[in-house]
């Protein structure tokens, strides 16, 4: 996206500059206005630094910000704003101690940022790549209620079930990954260079060799030959798939997709729907109306697919629908959530239901994740025993015939 410098007011009449990432001079106006903020220029701009060659060295190098950063900083401000310290105060000291000069930078800007009369909502919008929309969303509804320390709480808590989740799901995923990895590549040097070597040999022979060994032959030199073309393929094929998913609808097409792959599938729709169920009950906890809490929601899942179900159930709700409703309507949730959220909602105790819900699915997923391994040895086992036999069959068959023929002389 481009980058615009603006020139605006706040409500105390002083002059700001900065510069901003948008779609466009509206999309960056409507930014500053929800900020409290009046645009009076806006122009396109490089972006910031961005002909510096030494600085693209330097950010080419630059410590990466990772979500342990801005779990950390959330349970560090809730600390200082519980005890009372101003927030500045308390930005300089996280600033001075922060061991990735990276978020340092971007603690040094939130820092300016106040100073120039911004809300600390507004300065964390202008890293969206290190602040999520929701996570903005829920600071800003904390500056709203003056809530702020019990919202970094809760975010916490929400960044640490988020990271547990998916730390479990790659930690699942390592084993069968590997095998299948180990696979591949035994496949590869096989048909490039075993498969060649004996084909050599049979060929001194000049006897009718075996159908299975005739096509893996064939396949190997097929391989040889033409490995440039399929590698490129192959690439091409990684690129293209790429590009596609990074389409809207292409990736809402992969993310729907993923959610029908077998065994994972199911893995990925309750991960997903977990974190759903602790984002709504957080914002639901923090005082956020519910129509904004689905809005924001929907950009918070990682799913297209999820994110559009959601926001099917935010356009029901603005159209006076109860959320039973709408969330019966999705098709994604199981009978039993459908039903704690009909209690949820009669009682008046949907966000501590919707903790529940989530705490449902997490242990659900932990279940799935547990037994992973399991349910996926018997593909893996059946994978290697069909290859075992091909190459049985093909590679040894021969020998097998020429001893037999040789005995019989």
């Amino acid at each position: 996206m481009p980058f615009f410098a603006y020139k605006a007011r706040n409500a105390r009449g002083e002059l700001l500059q900065g510069v901003l990432e948008g779609p466009d001079s509206g999309g960056i106006a409507d930014q500053l206005f929800s900020t409290g903020i009046t645009p009076i220029e806006i122009v396109v701009t490089e972006k910031p630094g961005g002909n510096d060659a030494n600085n693209w060295w330097s950010k080419l190098f630059e410590p990466k910000i990772r979500p342990m950063d801005v779990q950390l900083f959330s349970r560090q401000l809730y600390t200082l704003l519980k005890a009372g310290v101003p927030i500045m105060r308390g930005l300089a000291g996280l600033q001075e101690s922060a061991i990735n000069k990276s978020f340092a930078s971007v603690i040094k800007d939130l820092r300016e940022s106040l100073d120039a009369g911004r809300e600390l909502s507004a300065a964390m919008r202008r890293h969206p790549k290190v602040f999520t929309s929701f996570y903005t969303s829920m600071v800003r509804v904390g500056e709203m209620t003056g809530r702020l320390d019990e919202v970094f709480l809760r975010l916490f808590d929400y960044l640490e079930f988020d990271r547990d989740m998916r730390q479990r799901i790659k930690t699942a995923l390592r084993y069968p990954t590997f095998v299948v990895t180990a696979l591949v590549v035994a496949m590869v040097v096989i048909n490039l260079f075993v498969i060649p070597t004996f084909a050599k040999v049979y060929a001194g022979f000049k006897v009718e060799l075996p159908f299975m060994t005739k096509i893996l032959i064939g396949t190997s030199n097929f391989s040889v030959q033409y490995w440039p073309l399929l590698l490129a393929i192959l690439v091409g094929v990684v690129i293209s798939f790429k590009m596609y998913t990074a389409t809207p609808g292409g990736k809402y097409q992969w993310d729907k997709t993923k959610l029908r792959i077998p065994i994972a599938g199911k893995i990925i729709l309750k991960g997903t729907l977990a974190r759903f169920a602790r984002s709504f009950a957080l914002s639901s906890k923090s005082g956020v109306p519910i129509v904004q809490g689905l809005n924001v929601m929907a950009q918070t899942v990682d799913n297209s697919y999820i994110s559009s179900r959601i926001e099917q159930m935010r356009d029901g709700v603005e159209r006076g629908e109860s959320i039973l409703r709408t969330a019966v309507t999705t098709g994604v949730f199981t009978p039993v959530v459908v039903q704690m959220i009909a209690v949820g909602e009669e009682s008046g105790e949907l966000d501590s239901l919707m903790d529940e819900i989530a705490e449902m699915y997490e242990r659900e997923v932990d279940y799935e994740l547990k037994t992973l391994s399991a349910q996926i040895e018997p593909i893996l086992i059946v994978g290697l025993g069909i290859m075992t036999l091909v190459l049985a069959l093909g590679v040894f068959l021969p020998v097998w015939d020429l001893g037999k023929a040789a005995m019989g002389h």
